[in-house]
């Protein structure tokens, strides 16, 4: 499935990705237990010890198509996206998936595209901004690369990054609680929490988030390159992701409403992605041996929409975190 690396190229590739979550997620578990610690001492760094145990033995599991009903999105089959259909039942055997992939459109002006579930219950959704901006090329390796994150599961590992965060999320609000319950305490010449405890406690959050990132990053290379490997077309990704920047993250984003609204934050400390250039540079690299697989035959043709005719239909939606489009 790597045609561009030998056997000892692949192993290296793969210690490396093993090292990276290895040393990410555990130094999210220990920030975790050791943000419980600081509320309820050892019987707290031990419960959460054990959260997280139970977390990476089960991890969430939640259904895929439970995900794209709640972003309303419309499933692709061979009466309405044949040429989509198509290219998901190309690649899924491709890439030597025991079960194919769902494809979803989801109703975004947005360009964007994600995959969930399991290797064996997963969805690809993409939304309908992006197949009116890409070609039937570009978005075959961007399919090609969502796959790839399936084949790996990936989305186990960041699914769980994720609980963890959102966990220390959690933990953070209570540190607000205990930062107000403090300030009469001390008034009234009372026992008060640790002020320290609090400030950790309420970082916790933002030190997970930046792991979890990291996380993202050490991947997204990794599925850049075997979803050239799928398509046999280095090139064909690399040009979406050009369109792709090209399209979104612009500095007048952050003038526009809601705000904020950039999709691509900066620095590029806070990207969950790597810079496109980087990207870019390395699917290049590639093209010259992209001779040794045969790639997938796409047949340009008009691709019909599936959930409007125009931006009227995608109006923004509320969700947790604010409005999405």
């Amino acid at each position: 499935m790597h045609p561009f690396l030998n056997a000892a190229q692949l192993a290296a590739h793969r210690r490396r990705n093993l090292l990276h979550s290895i040393v990410l997620v555990s130094s999210m578990s220990l920030i975790v237990m050791g943000s419980a610690a600081l509320i309820w001492s050892v019987p707290g760094a031990l419960g959460a010890g054990l959260f997280v145990a139970a977390l990476v033995a089960v991890g969430p599991r939640v259904p895929a198509g439970a995900v794209m009903r709640l972003y309303k999105a419309v499933p692709v089959d061979g009466r309405n996206g044949p040429q989509l259909q198509r290219l998901i039942e190309v690649l899924a055997e491709r890439a030597e998936l025991g079960r194919q992939p769902r494809l979803y459109v989801i109703p975004s002006a947005t360009l964007n595209a994600f995959a969930t579930g399991s290797p064996s219950d997963a969805a690809i959704g993409i939304t309908e901004g992006l197949l009116r901006r890409l070609d039937l090329r570009q978005v075959a390796g961007v399919i090609a690369h969502e796959m790839s994150h399936i084949r790996n599961n990936d989305l186990h590992v960041m699914a769980m990054a994720d609980a963890l965060t959102r966990f220390t999320q959690l933990l953070a609000y209570l540190g607000v609680v205990l930062a107000l319950l403090n300030i009469p305490a001390m008034l009234l010449g009372l026992d008060t929490f640790s002020w320290l405890a609090i400030l950790l406690l309420y970082l916790a959050p933002m030190l997970t988030s930046l792991l979890q990132m990291g996380l993202s990053r050490t991947r997204e290379y990794d599925a850049d390159l075997e979803a050239a490997g799928l398509t046999g077309d280095p090139v064909g990704l690399a040009s979406a992701l050009a369109s792709l920047e090209r399209y979104q993250g612009r500095f007048w984003e952050d003038l526009m409403l809601p705000v904020p609204s950039r999709r691509i934050p900066c620095p590029s400390l806070l990207r969950s992605h790597p810079e496109t250039a980087d990207r870019i540079a390395r699917l290049q690299a590639l093209e010259a041996r992209a001779s040794k697989v045969r790639p997938i035959v796409i047949s340009e043709g008009p691709l019909f929409s599936l959930v409007g005719r125009g931006p009227a239909s995608m109006a923004p939606r509320y969700r947790t975190l604010g409005l999405w489009y």
